[in-house]
C-alpha cells in the first residue's frame, strides 16, 4: 500500500524529531551522557587551550588560597584575613607589574581558581597592574561565581578537576599559596609530589604565610621522620611578604623575550 503524501510527512517527521537526526553537537542529551565523557574530557581541554592561545597566554604563575576568606571592604575580615589578603594582592600587582606583557605575547600571568577571597586578592593585584589575569573556575553544588578581576575572556568554567589541574600546571612557572583549606592543600601537595618525582621540571613553589605553613606542612618534622630527604625541604619558598614571593618568582623564571613579528 502507498502511503499518501500526509502519512509521509508523517513519517519523515518522526524520523527527523529523533535525537538520532541531530547533528552531534546539537544532541545535548547524549553529550550530558556517560558514553560522551571522554568527549567532554577533550572538549574541555581544547576548548581552554584555544582560547589562551588566541589570548597569547604563554606562562603561568598558579595562585591557591582559602576563597573564604572576605575582602577587607566588607567589614568581615579578621586582622590575619586582611593580611592575607593584602599579600596576596600585593603578589599579583608586583608580578604582574613586572612580568612581560605585549600585544599578543603574555607571560607569567596570574591564574588562579576564580573564586572570591584569596584567589581574588590576586586577581586583583593583576587587574590593578593593568595586566591580564586568569581563573580556572570549578562547577561545585553550591554556586561559585568569578570574582569581578578576572580580565574577560580568561574566565573558565570546568566540570572536571582532572582537566582544570591539567590546565593549572600545563603553563605553569611557579606556584604561590596562600594559607587555605583542603583544596588549596591538595594542589600544593600535588605540585610538590609533581616536582619531586621530577614528573614536570622543578618550579619555585612559594608559600605565603609563614606561620600558617610551619605548623600545616612540618618539612622538619617530614624529613627527621625520614619521609622525605633533607634536600627536599629546598622545593619550598616560606615568606610573608607577598613582595618578597613575586621578586622570588621573578628572578628564577624570568621572562623571555617575546619572538620577532
Amino acid at each position: 500500500m502507498t502511503p499518501t503524501d500526509a502519512q509521509i510527512e508523517q513519517l519523515r517527521a518522526q524520523i527527523t524529531a529523533h535525537p538520532s537526526y541531530r547533528l552531534a553537537e546539537d544532541d545535548l542529551e547524549f553529550l550530558e551522557s556517560d558514553a560522551a565523557r571522554a568527549v567532554r574530557l577533550a572538549l574541555e581541554f581544547h576548548r581552554t587551550e584555544t582560547y589562551l592561545q588566541a589570548a597569547g597566554i604563554e606562562s603561568t604563575v598558579v595562585v591557591f588560597g582559602s576563597a573564604r576568606v572576605p575582602a577587607p571592604e566588607s567589614g568581615l575580615a579578621t586582622p590575619r584575613q586582611v593580611g592575607y589578603y593584602e599579600e596576596g594582592r600585593r603578589f599579583g600587582f608586583e608580578l604582574s607589574s613586572k612580568a612581560l606583557h605585549t600585544q599578543g605575547c603574555h607571560q607569567l600571568v596570574v591564574a588562579t581558581g576564580g573564586g572570591p577571597g584569596l584567589m581574588e586578592a590576586a586577581n586583583r593585584g593583576a587587574y590593578e597592574a593593568g595586566a591580564p589575569s586568569i581563573g580556572f573556575n570549578i562547577r561545585l553544588p553550591h554556586e561559585q561565581f568569578p570574582n569581578p578581576y578576572i580580565t574577560p575572556g580568561l574566565a573558565f568554567s570546568f566540570r572536571y578537576f582532572a582537566l582544570r589541574k591539567m590546565h593549572f600546571m600545563f603553563r605553569a612557572r611557579a606556584l604561590v599559596a596562600l594559607p587555605g583549606g583542603f583544596g588549596t592543600l591538595d594542589e600544593v601537595f600535588e605540585a610538590l609530589n609533581l616536582v619531586l618525582t621530577r614528573t614536570i621540571e622543578v618550579m619555585p613553589i612559594v608559600l605565603v604565610g609563614r606561620e600558617y605553613w610551619q605548623r600545616v606542612l612540618d618539612l622538619d618534622y617530614l624529613a627527621t621522620e625520614g619521609f622525605i630527604d633533607l634536600a627536599d625541604q629546598e622545593l619550598v619558598h616560606l615568606t610573608d611578604s607577598g613582595s618578597e614571593a613575586a621578586e622570588f618568582v621573578l628572578a628564577r623564571c624570568g621572562c623571555d623575550k617575546p619572538p620577532p613579528p
